[in-house]
């Protein structure tokens, strides 16, 4: 999935687009595999969630518009 923003409050909000149940302080990577932060909210619709991640990264604004990853 594609993170979408980053959040007045300093969150990367990404809009989840497949069926994977994503957990409460799960991490989340980008592509090249280096952490980018943990998983802190899941909201909205329940077929097509919204997440909130807490950026691990010195620069979270760098994440958005690239595609993130789980584990």
């Amino acid at each position: 999935s594609k993170i979408i923003h980053l959040s007045k409050s300093g969150n990367l909000i990404l809009k989840l687009e497949s069926n994977i149940h994503p957990r409460l302080r799960e991490r989340v990577f980008d592509s090249r595999l280096k952490e980018i932060g943990r998983i802190q909210d899941v909201f909205g619709p329940v077929a097509k969630p919204y997440i909130s991640i807490s950026p691990t990264t010195p620069d979270p604004s760098a994440s958005v518009g690239k595609m993130a990853y789980s584990d």
